[in-house]
């Protein structure tokens, strides 16, 4: 059989590293969806699934002319041609294909990683590694507890996760919080502060942050965090809503301020002033701005062209936030400690970061949370929510949104399926005089309509009507349409989102033991696979 010349360039694993060593901007993007790329993927590779690749590729690829690397199979498919004609259609210029995809990555030797989130957790575990993170186990913290001990215990995850379960006693101060409201809660310098998370990451992250900035108290993490309480038998609570006081004194802000300053300088962080933030938007670099603070905070008023992403879960979440390798970010917030500290974390993570300095509160002019940049949805029939209930049982409804959300509800009747597995679908389905594509807002659906017309075109059932309904599930919902949950149909499995073994209160015990074991291996995974470029302070 003669070769045939791939559409688009190849690039080879080799080079690949080679670039993400010299920091080149490269993202690697592994276009499967979320539960198979959490099975295995470089340690780099950024999950942008080809189910939403275009309501997705510009906010989180900004620069077009970023040079894209792509990879991913499902089902013997290799998503990567279809992808990369996608993504040329949306102006990118650079767009390559991995030279064997994710086989000829392991073929070369390349590391593979399991989990999501993976560049950050690998990177805690190294913090611990070298910096010996002081921590405790769930039985010595309960004991502190029933014996009523001067201690304080500070869950550094977002709010919702510590509402579904936390530390009796414990108050949510989401990681880059901690610096900057963690004396107002010890004011007295004996008090013991306990850090903790579901897992290990922030738990270790947010203590060493509290070390770094030189807090006299004694901190440790809970070791493990809600995990570790679980497998020690212990009761974790529920839909608690304690948080920090949101002022803080003048003198406790201005120590916060001068020890995340040190902090941040230490780690390699340059300050800037507002006015020259723009120059960092020279020719072949990508420039991410995010506004550091709460949701709350950002929505009352924030800096044009920031987006939000609270400290914490930036640095939990980079390789979703900051999928360009070598891009450079800049952080902005309204008090000088928590850009900074979240900067430190992310210069220790190889990442060029930039603090605004000093800007003033009259530069946050923006408010509410600006609409994300995407190309807009193609022009497929429409079908009105009054038109769906005329149609009764003669169409074939397909909810192509978020597998939880069709868990939660949906159209009753209705079947999941991901739109990136549409011909498989089909395959399940039951034959249909149409078919009507929803999801919760309606946007998705329309995408997922146009590439069922065409699958439907190609097996010659051209006059088969494929519609999207008009403004998804919550339009059908509020005219009356009947509802159903759980997984009463599913047309293909739910993979979607991969669940992760801390969330939630019902994950197996053997989960949760064998998630903690994974990350007790991932330093000496990031010595195997050598591009890192971590240094830790």
């Amino acid at each position: 059989m003669a070769n045939v010349t791939p559409m688009f360039p190849l690039i080879s694993p080799a080079a690949v590293r080679a670039r993400l060593l010299a920091r080149e901007e490269t993202a690697l993007l592994d276009l499967r969806e979320e539960d198979p790329f959490a099975q295995q993927h470089p340690l780099w590779a950024a999950n942008l699934p080809l189910t939403r690749l275009e309501l997705d590729a510009w906010r989180r690829i900004p620069r077009r002319d970023t040079l894209l690397v792509l990879y991913g199979e499902h089902a013997g498919q290799d998503l990567a041609p279809l992808a990369a004609a996608r993504l040329v259609a949306l102006g990118y210029t650079q767009v390559h294909l991995l030279d064997g995809g994710l086989a000829g990555w392991l073929a070369s030797g390349g590391e593979v990683f399991r989990d999501v989130n993976v560049p950050s957790k690998s990177f805690g575990e190294l913090v611990e590694h070298e910096r010996h993170t002081p921590s405790l186990p769930a039985q010595e913290v309960l004991a502190l507890i029933d014996a009523g001990a001067d201690a304080v215990i500070l869950d550094a995850r977002r709010f919702d996760e510590y509402q579904t379960m936390n530390i009796p006693g414990s108050t949510s101060v989401p990681g880059a919080e901690l610096v900057l409201r963690a004396r107002a809660l010890a004011p007295d310098p004996t008090t013991r502060i306990i850090v903790n998370c579901a897992g290990r990451t922030r738990s270790i992250i947010g203590t060493q942050s509290l070390v770094n900035a030189g807090l006299p108290n004694p901190v440790a993490a809970l070791r493990n965090g809600t995990i570790g309480w679980t497998l020690a038998g212990q009761t974790l609570e529920q839909g608690a809503a304690r948080r920090a006081p949101a002022d803080i004194p003048p003198e406790q802000l201005a120590q916060a301020r001068a020890d995340a300053r040190r902090v941040a300088q230490a780690s390699g962080v340059r300050w800037l002033p507002l006015d020259a933030i723009g120059a960092l938007e020279e020719p072949g670099r990508t420039v991410y701005r995010f506004d550091v603070r709460s949701p709350e905070e950002y929505a009352a008023g924030h800096l044009p062209g920031f987006a939000n992403a609270p400290g914490g879960q930036l640095v939990q979440e980079t390789d979703h936030q900051v999928p360009v390798r070598g891009a450079r970010i800049v952080l902005a917030d309204g008090d000088g400690v928590r850009a900074a500290m979240t900067a430190s974390w992310l210069a220790q993570m190889g990442w060029d970061v930039v603090v605004v300095q000093d800007a003033p509160a009259a530069a946050f002019t923006e408010q509410g949370v600006p609409a994300a940049a995407k190309p807009p949805a193609p022009a497929v029939p429409l079908l009105s929510p009054a038109q769906l209930l005329a149609q009764g049982d003669n169409v074939v409804v397909l909810d192509v949104g978020a597998g939880l959300a069709y868990l939660k509800r949906h159209i009753q009747g209705a079947w999941y399926a991901i739109r990136a597995q549409l011909e498989q679908a089909l395959q399940t389905l039951p034959p249909a005089s149409g078919y009507v594509l929803t999801c919760p807002g309606g946007e998705l659906a329309r995408w997922a309509a146009a590439d069922l017309r065409v699958l439907l075109d190609a097996r010659g059932l051209q006059t088969t009507p494929v519609w999207a309904l008009e403004g998804g599930n919550a339009a059908a919902f509020t005219a009356g349409v009947a509802r159903e949950s759980g997984e009463s149909r599913l047309a293909v499995p739910r993979s979607d989102r991969y669940r992760r073994p801390y969330e939630g209160t019902d994950a197996p015990r053997e989960a949760m033991q064998a998630y903690l074991e994974w990350e007790f291996g991932l330093v000496a995974q990031l010595g195997r696979d050598g591009t890192h470029n971590f240094k830790v302070l």
